[in-house]
């Protein structure tokens, strides 16, 4: 009996690689998922944090992706690792701060690092040529295969056709003609795939949950970074932090970040013991995180623009709590800013 191939598939919760990873199962080769983790995607995770987002699913969408296909899914970390790749991308950002084509090249060698410790055979993705304009078209696909190390041990299901033979068609571990030709950045094709698969729901069709594609999250990162004299470094609390609340700064010392719904002052109640935090004591109101090195003078700005975005925004004078990192709690009266008194410059 022939031996029975085995396959990684990236798995990033989207649509696509939902029906590249399907694609090959039908033929049957043994496929797991791998689901790398830069802490750039964590769109179930936001959801839950925010009390307006009640209605979306709470989910991390790759697991749900590998529970809807039978699949087993390796969930790697490697948010250190990344940082080089957002820091110093060879083949530069997108529109924002995405450095998609590095980051595609990082995602594939990884995998191919791990078939070759855990004895598979080929790696798939979901990409189709056309469908985005950085890392998806096909002058770049060379260049993510070669770049990668992966070479033709990658195959991309759902475009396949329109790209030369993989080792995997050639060996005829998989048959061609059951792959297929999409292009473009229509979602026709898949809908009408997911269709016949019987995929009822699945994650937004364009499977993109990475915040560096967002013009506010990047505007905050670059902020972030000049706010520390260029310094490029980050962890994990920074990554979170720059997704929830209004980020607010009046100096380039400090920033206030203003929760802006129930949901999101919870989150950032867990970082009391590590930022200056503001609430108003006399009226109802935000949770206030205060990052960087402020001065009184800065404190009274800051508990300014939390009485701003308090009920007593109105009243002549608010009631504003601050509290130190070690608990220790003192109030001050302050005037709340009028809405035209605080530049928009000061937004991030």
């Amino acid at each position: 009996m022939s031996k029975q191939r085995k396959a990684v598939a990236l798995i990033s919760g989207g649509l696509d690689s939902m029906l590249a990873a399907k694609t090959i199962m039908e033929q049957g080769v043994h496929v797991e998922g791998i689901n790398f983790f830069t802490g750039f995607c964590v769109e179930g995770h936001t959801h839950a944090i925010r009390a307006n987002d009640k209605a979306k699913p709470k989910r991390n969408n790759s697991l749900w992706v590998a529970e809807q296909l039978g699949m087993k899914l390796h969930i790697v970390d490697v948010i250190e690792e990344y940082k080089d790749v957002l820091i110093n991308p060879k083949h530069g950002y997108g529109a924002h701060m995405n450095p998609c084509l590095d980051c595609k090249i990082f995602m594939v060698n990884k995998a191919k690092q791990w078939i070759v410790e855990n004895d598979f055979d080929f790696i798939i993705t979901g990409e189709v040529i056309g469908q985005r304009p950085m890392s998806q078209r096909k002058a770049t696909m060379p260049i993510i295969s070669k770049e990668s190390g992966a070479d033709d041990l990658l195959l991309r299901p759902l475009c396949a056709k329109n790209l030369p033979a993989t080792l995997p068609e050639r060996e005829g571990w998989v048959d061609r003609e059951k792959l297929h030709d999409f292009s473009g950045r229509s979602r026709k094709p898949q809908m009408a795939m997911a269709e016949g698969f019987g995929f009822d729901e699945y994650a937004q069709p364009a499977g993109g949950c990475c915040f560096l594609t967002d013009a506010s999250y990047s505007s905050k990162l670059v902020d972030l970074w000049k706010a520390r004299d260029g310094d490029k470094q980050y962890d994990l609390d920074d990554v979170m932090l720059l997704k929830v609340g209004r980020h607010i700064r009046p100096e380039q010392n400090f920033k206030v970040i203003v929760a802006r719904e129930e949901g999101e002052g919870r989150f950032m109640q867990g970082y009391k013991k590590e930022f200056i935090t503001l609430h108003c004591a006399s009226h109802a109101g935000p949770l206030v995180l205060v990052d960087g090195s402020p001065s009184a003078e800065d404190l009274f700005l800051a508990a300014r623009i939390t009485a701003r975005y308090g009920q007593g925004r109105d009243a002549e004078q608010v009631d504003v709590s601050i509290a130190d990192k070690d608990g220790s709690e003192r109030i001050i009266q302050v005037k709340p800013f009028a809405a035209d008194e605080i530049p928009q410059e000061w937004f991030i």
